[in-house]
Parts: structure tokens; sequence; C-alpha cells
């Protein structure tokens, strides 16, 4: 795995980081990708895993834009390594009422969570299936399983996430490629969950929010799986978790 690398679409914070310095400490390059206007912010992610004695490298990419994404792969085989692991890691969490809800909004939804999921499993297969390994992980949400009221675009888009990563699985699977959806169902602690939930210091302290770390740690687990018993969906949560 020393000479290999995993791709990380949409590294940030939280969940994106850790699994990102996860796969470093395995030995992979962590790639990691966010907007072209935002890769400034993938510095400091970069430099940790790095300090650390892993490897890193950040681009520039919209995963919308299928020229973009196809070139990324490319360029990742070509100057850092074979493709070991593809994490797609964007979220697009947003919520307005159904009558709210704009056909821009909902194509955009569903352009980040689920169009630009199929452009990045679709290259991932690409690069893998001649070499007959590899691992393809999309990671969900609780709208993957169920729509809420508010959540219209977002549920839809993870709906057909879990479902490119079901087709994926059954179609990849016999030429030696894992693909698997996580469903992490849960507050994550993040900044973002820190500056909008009152309680979420009271929350982390009796584990009752998601750590990216250990979220990291059951991607790392599934690339490492036997083919002989292969997990295909996972769902995280924590122990208080209504579900």
């Amino acid at each position: 795995m020393s000479n290999g690398a995993a791709l990380i679409i949409g590294a940030g914070d939280a969940t994106g980081g850790a699994i990102a310095r996860a796969f470093a400490r395995e030995g992979l390059t962590a790639c990691v990708t966010r907007r072209a206007r935002n890769l400034d912010l993938l510095g400091e992610l970069v430099a940790d895993i790095e300090a650390a004695g892993g490897k890193a490298r950040a681009f520039g990419v919209d995963a919308r834009e299928e020229e973009a994404t196809t070139a990324l792969f490319n360029q990742i085989e070509a100057e850092v390594g074979p493709l070991e692991v593809c994490v797609f890691n964007i979220g697009a969490n947003v919520r307005f009422g159904i009558t709210e809800t704009t056909a821009r909004v909902y194509q955009k939804v569903w352009e980040m969570a689920a169009f630009s999921g199929f452009i990045a499993g679709r290259e991932a297969a690409r690069v893998m299936k001649p070499r007959g390994r590899g691992t393809i992980l999309f990671t969900g949400a609780t709208a993957s399983i169920r729509g809420r009221d508010g959540f219209s675009a977002f549920a839809g888009a993870k709906h057909a996430l879990r479902a490119l990563a079901q087709s994926m699985a059954r179609e990849l699977g016999p030429s030696g490629i894992h693909v698997a959806h996580i469903v992490v169902d849960g507050a994550i602690d993040s900044q973002f969950i820190r500056d909008n939930l009152p309680d979420a210091d009271e929350r982390r302290a009796r584990d009752g929010l998601l750590i990216p770390d250990e979220i990291a740690k059951n991607y790392v687990w599934l690339h490492r799986q036997h083919r002989s018993a292969w997990t295909h969906e996972l769902d995280l949560r924590p122990w208080n978790e209504t579900w």
C-alpha cells in the first residue's frame, strides 16, 4: 500500500480530514480535494499529515465537472501512484420547505451529492478494474434511508447515492473492487456543530457526538476487509442517537 493513493473527495476540518489522516497513517498518499476557490483551506490538513510523517497532496477540483474529475484521476495515477481507495464525502445538507425549494436548489444539491458521486465512482472503477483491486466508499447520511420534513432535495440526492453504491457493489465485486456505503447518522463533532449546537460540549463529554477520528477508523477497516466477508453498508451513530 505504501506506493498507492487514497483520494478523499470533499475533505474538510471534520470527517474528510480525519479519513485522509487515517489512510495516510496506513502508508497511502492522501489526495484531498475541494473546489479551487477553497484550495487554501486544505493547506493545514496537508501540513498536519506531512508533519506526522505521512504523504498528502491537495487538488482544487469541482467534483461536479466531468472533465476536471477525469483529469484528476489520471493525474493521480500518473504522478502519485495506483489509486487504492476512493472516498466520496460530499454532504450538501440543506433544509428548505418543499414550497421554498426552487428548481435551482434541488438541482445543485443533486449535482453535489449524487451526480458528482456518480462521476467519482465511475472514474474510480475505470482505473481500478484493470488491476482487479480497490475500495470505493460513499459517505451517506440519515437522509440516505429516510426523508424528513424540509429535506426533500437532500434526501432525494442521498437516496440516489445509496442506490448508486448498491449497483456498483454488485457490478464491481466480481472484479475485485469493494464498494460500500456508510450511513453517518447523527451530529458530527465539528466546528459547525460546536457553533450551532448549544449543548455540543455536553454531548461530546457523554460521547453523544460522532467523533471524526472514530468514523475514519471504520473507513480503513472497510478497506482492510477480506473479500470473503465484505460489508456493503455500514451504519454509524452515537449510542444515544434516536433512530
